[in-house]
């Protein structure tokens, strides 16, 4: 188990909304959709839908969610919000949740920022990771309903311990009107071990294709199959 600590300032823990494990986060429209639904495009046929998707609802409680601290009102072209956190004398962190970058300090980039500000969500919580530990910042996985999209950057939070991680992001959605409450995920934080990387290119043996051929028909007449594969790997190794 790889333990994160997070921590705040102690006149701020009343009134921020902390990060969570994303597994504590999964949006609505996942919990709310089918399981199965029934496909006009295959003729009427019964499909599973995305909840059969391991890999994909591993992305979504993977590591941690890092939380939007107030409410901030869309409209107008503008974004607002009414919080007054409790002063910090003792330390140089803003009192504002979102603070910009200028345009120009992405210019070259091939993002669609134009002459509009980037965002940044301001977070109040540093992150330490284990030795040799960093965490990798992303926009939440999956979740294209939120209208802003989180760029990615890595940070070696053992050294950098004790310093604040912001979260730079575009705004996506310029219809979006109304209020981005409290805790809205705005970034999802994934440690992993810093090491060298070595990648092999190979072709199938014969053995190997017979396996690839068996791992095909499992997936496709067994369902659960992927699951139980990874159980059954968690279990030699230990891991449950």
């Amino acid at each position: 188990m790889v333990k994160i600590v997070a921590r705040c300032h102690p006149a701020l823990k009343p009134v921020l909304p902390p990060p969570i494990p994303a597994a504590q986060g999964l949006p609505d429209w996942l919990r709310t959709m089918p399981s199965v639904a029934e496909s006009a495009t295959l003729g009427g046929a019964s499909v599973r839908t995305l909840k059969h998707c391991p890999p994909l609802l591993d992305a979504f409680t993977s590591g941690l969610l890092l939380p939007l601290a107030a409410d901030v009102t869309v409209g107008g072209g503008e974004l607002s919000w009414d919080w007054a956190p409790p002063p910090t004398p003792d330390q140089l962190t803003t009192r504002a949740p979102i603070g910009l970058h200028a345009p120009e300090q992405a210019e070259g980039a091939p993002l669609p920022i134009g002459d509009r500000f980037v965002l940044k969500f301001m977070n109040f919580w540093t992150l330490e990771s284990p030795p040799g530990w960093s965490i990798l910042f992303t926009h939440p996985f999956n979740r294209e309903e939120l209208p802003f999209r989180t760029l990615t950057g890595i940070v070696e939070c053992d050294s950098f311990k004790d310093g604040f991680v912001h979260f730079p992001a575009l705004w996506t959605d310029p219809t979006f009107e109304g209020v981005l409450k409290a805790g809205t995920p705005v970034a999802q934080a994934i440690p992993f071990p810093r090491q060298d990387m070595e990648l092999e290119t190979a072709t199938f043996d014969s053995a190997a294709a017979g396996r690839v051929r068996e791992m095909q028909a499992a997936l496709q007449e067994e369902p659960g199959h992927y699951r139980k594969l990874r159980k059954r790997k968690q279990q030699e190794d230990g891991l449950e």
